[in-house]
């Protein structure tokens, strides 16, 4: 049965397997023993706090076999970022150059580093290893989240972003930092990676433009790939994109990946999940759902098309029942996965 649940540190090993294999641009996860367990130990403690209000929480999931008890991909959130450590973007806007006299009327693209998602919830730290990108495993990751959110929306903001991953060369070097680093840096795309990993990112502030940059002036290169994803990012901004979420022209300050938003309660997954009791029955199959209780340090959800709506009532199995630590009479959140399967 597929499980997920808060990471412990016994899942630390398969943590930092999972950092190896995301390899360089994937931030959340530093191939770093400190950092790793750090964020472990972060993530037991929010999941283990009684809050009503987002702060410096961090939720961290973990996706399981239990029949093997491998660890087959990871799922976060961060309740509200920027609060300890700044969150840099750069923002895509148009800016005018107009002569009446001359007759001229010139738009022209500039980037602005910015702090504007100060405070605002991210989710993150989403992977999933390459032997199970098939499924409904990827969607069951993804969605598992909302499904969280929507049952403690006062540990989170009213607006929810993702920072997505940007294009890189086949040497896995973002055509973007390229250009940065010929002119503001002197340190290589994995040495910065790293730092932003362990979360030291004074240099951002010391070394960045500080005025606004003109997009025409970049190497065509750089250009192309603002605000565009990485290959193996693409199905997961497809499955935000279906959640409701939108680009609105901020990108990472190193590829140019998109940031995307949303508004919590406007969220896909959100408004279509659902809070229901549950009775125990014989399997009956049914639409593929996703099914999670509604703890916080005891969470759980699982995926099964073996439950069933009956009227106001969710029939589960007794194994979903143990999987899930509830009895019948308890609610749990329900949602249809194979709705809007693509």
């Amino acid at each position: 049965m597929l499980l997920i649940r808060p990471i412990t540190q016994a899942d630390y090993p398969a943590l930092m397997q999972i950092a190896i294999e995301s390899g360089a641009g994937f931030t959340s996860l530093p191939v770093n023993e400190q950092k790793l367990k750090q964020k472990i130990a972060h993530s037991e403690h929010s999941f283990g706090i009684d809050t009503e209000q987002p702060g410096n929480q961090g939720y961290l999931f973990v996706l399981e076999d239990t029949e093997t008890g491998e660890i087959l991909g990871t799922s976060g959130i961060e309740a509200s970022v920027g609060l300890t450590t700044p969150l840099y973007h750069f923002h895509k806007s148009t800016v005018v150059h107009h002569s009446n006299e001359l007759n001229v009327y010139n738009p022209v693209e500039v980037l602005t580093m910015c702090n504007d998602y100060t405070g605002v919830s991210e989710i993150c730290t989403l992977f999933l290893r390459e032997p199970y990108r098939s499924g409904m495993y990827g969607r069951f990751l993804s969605k598992v989240r909302f499904m969280f959110m929507a049952d403690h929306p006062k540990r989170f903001s009213k607006i929810v972003i993702a920072e997505m991953r940007g294009m890189a060369d086949e040497n896995a070097l973002p055509p973007f930092w390229q250009w940065l680093q010929s002119y503001f840096f002197s340190i290589d795309f994995p040495t910065a990676d790293h730092m932003i990993g362990i979360g030291n990112k004074g240099f951002i502030a010391d070394l960045m433009p500080r005025h606004p940059i003109y997009v025409s002036l970049l190497p065509k290169s750089a250009q192309d790939v603002i605000g565009q994803v990485h290959v193996n990012t693409a199905p997961a901004l497809k499955l935000l994109e279906n959640e409701g979420f939108i680009h609105r022209g901020y990108v990472d300050l190193f590829d140019a990946g998109p940031t995307v938003e949303a508004q919590l309660k406007q969220i896909k997954s959100v408004r279509s999940s659902h809070r229901i009791k549950v009775a125990i029955g014989a399997p009956v199959e049914g639409p593929t759902l996703a099914i999670s209780n509604p703890q916080v340090a005891a969470f759980r959800a699982t995926i099964s098309n073996q439950a069933q709506l009956d009227g106001d009532v969710l029939i589960i199995t007794q194994a979903i029942a143990d999987a899930l630590n509830i009895n019948a009479g308890d609610e749990v959140r329900y949602l249809n996965l194979d709705r809007g399967a693509k």
